[in-house]
């Protein structure tokens, strides 16, 4: 057996390996040093001294002082902290009021809570089972179709993935090494596009068949315009200003995207301490005041370290500073907002990350001894010498990656499986942005088709018992074919994904 073929062999047995549920970082690990070994194999030399064991080393110091990927904790500490402000249910409530007389008003505000509560999350778990245990049983009391209530849900829960910042957008610019700065302008148009078209269905869908979504009685959707208002701003505008700083300051060139995130965690941090209480009106504005003013002077200050030579202040002691002041708000009395959820939210920011790194780790061990071994360059000769044009190679990567997302989580995807791809995206003249968003807009169709759809079975264990598996599965269909329209469109269109980075790129 020749190196190359024993390469594409070592692809082949891990696929075998995670088939069977082997822990895949380090099957990665294992079978990078395995192979890596007999790669850089001399006859007669100690076995300490094989050059495997530095690459190892090397390897594990890259992924460690990977600049973007120190941005990825920091994001998923924001979103877990997010996921456990007393903040969900109050959004719903409040946007129920707001467009009550529309149709299908409770799938539109189920959608938009998805889409924003994504963006500051992520994690499409949390949000599809969330909004499960809320909008769910609120659509089916209302008299909601159970196939349009289940396919609001899980295609909302999986926009999180999409739209900045997302944490996937991150890892794939690691993953690729471009900017991802430039991924998320690149994502932004398609991204509330997509969200856009979803608004617009079930519109068109509540309309049209008015018994699937039916309007709700005056009572619940009637209430005086000032309390609309102010139920409005509160459970908004908090969440609204710090996605809008986090993102400002980024498009701005104010901050690195770390820095970002360490501004997103901190606003995250206030606000789940301010939504944890249940105060009076009065102290309700007075809190979303503060927030702002808070927000908005970090903004400020920003600007100036930037242009008018402000210092830049040690982030360390100001960090613990605000953390001593925030754990102080959290032990409070009648605050929703515990030390066990900060204690919570902290425990799986460890976890999540050591999984992205140790996936990290050993998806570079495991790509270098590919490599080595000629595995890499066998794949590009094949798929060159078959002589497919650029949408051909679009058409059988996007489906190879479509397939793969049915047992696969998206970090496997993205760490492990984009790196074969990602080399041969220069042969046939696809810019790495591009090819980024439409693997995001992929997997949200990877995310909601059966057989092994990760967003319906997270449904599906929070739905009451007579939602069947087969109405969620019928629920998602119609969102499936209006991503894949949104792919056809954008790639007649590129310029959807593209125009933005390259006139900020002008600026």
């Amino acid at each position: 057996m020749t190196d190359p073929q024993l390469g594409i062999s070592m692809l082949i047995i891990f696929i075998f390996l995670i088939v069977l549920g082997f822990p895949i970082a380090f099957t990665l690990m294992a079978m990078g040093v395995s192979f890596g070994f007999y790669a850089y194999y001399v006859p007669g030399q100690e076995l300490t001294s094989n050059r495997v064991f530095t690459l190892l080393v090397q390897k594990a110091f890259e992924v460690s002082s990977n600049d973007v990927l120190i941005s990825v904790p920091v994001f998923t500490f924001m979103g877990y902290i997010i996921d456990r402000a007393n903040i969900l249910d109050r959004m719903f409530r409040a946007l129920q009021l707001a467009i009550g007389g529309l149709p299908g008003s409770l799938a539109l505000a189920t959608m938009v809570v998805c889409a924003l509560w994504g963006i500051a999350s992520g994690i499409v778990g949390a949000v599809v089972v969330l909004m499960g245990l809320l909008a769910m049983p609120a659509m089916l009391r209302a008299g909601y179709d159970n196939k349009l209530a289940s396919g609001v849900i899980c295609a909302g829960g999986t926009l999180g993935i999409l739209i900045p910042p997302s944490v996937m957008l991150i890892l794939y610019a690691a993953t690729a090494g471009i900017s991802p700065i430039k991924l998320y302008l690149a994502a932004f148009i398609p991204g509330f596009g997509l969200t856009a078209a979803y608004l617009v269905y079930i519109m068109a869908l509540a309309t049209w068949k008015p018994e699937l979504a039916p309007k709700l009685p005056k009572e619940e959707r009637s209430a005086p315009l000032g309390t609309v208002l102010y139920e409005v701003l509160v459970s908004f505008m908090p969440l609204t200003i710090l996605t809008f700083v986090v993102l400002a300051v980024i498009f701005a060139g104010l901050a690195t995207p770390t820095e970002s995130a360490a501004i997103g965690a901190f606003g995250a941090l206030l606000l789940a301490i301010g939504y944890g209480a249940d105060y009076s009106k009065r102290h309700n504005l007075l809190i979303l005041r503060s927030y702002a003013v808070i927000m908005t002077a970090v903004v400020v200050w920003l600007i100036g370290v930037r242009y008018f030579g402000l210092p830049r202040l040690n982030a360390v002691p100001i960090a613990a500073a605000a953390l001593t002041i925030l754990v102080m708000c959290a032990l409070l009395p009648n605050n929703a907002f515990t030390m066990d959820k900060l204690r919570e939210s902290v425990f799986l920011t460890a976890r999540t990350t050591a999984m992205v790194c140790w996936l990290f780790v050993g998806s570079a061990i495991f790509s270098s001894a590919f490599a080595l071994l000629g595995g890499q360059a066998y794949i590009e000769q094949f798929v060159v010498g078959l002589g497919l044009s650029a949408w051909q190679f679009m058409l059988v990567a996007q489906l190879i990656i479509f397939l793969l997302g049915w047992p696969l989580e998206w970090t496997e995807i993205i760490i492990i499986f984009l790196p074969i791809f990602l080399p041969l995206l220069k042969q046939f003249g696809i810019d790495p942005l591009f090819f980024g968003v439409m693997v995001a807009l992929n997997l949200q169709t990877s995310f909601l088709s059966p057989p092994v759809a990760m967003a319906p079975f997270y449904l599906k264990g929070v739905a009451p018992s007579h939602v069947t598996i087969n109405q969620i599965f019928s629920g998602v269909m119609p969102y499936i074919w209006i991503v894949v329209a949104f792919m056809v469109l954008m790639y007649i269109f590129p310029g959807m994904a593209l125009w933005l980075p390259n006139y900020w790129s002008r600026l």
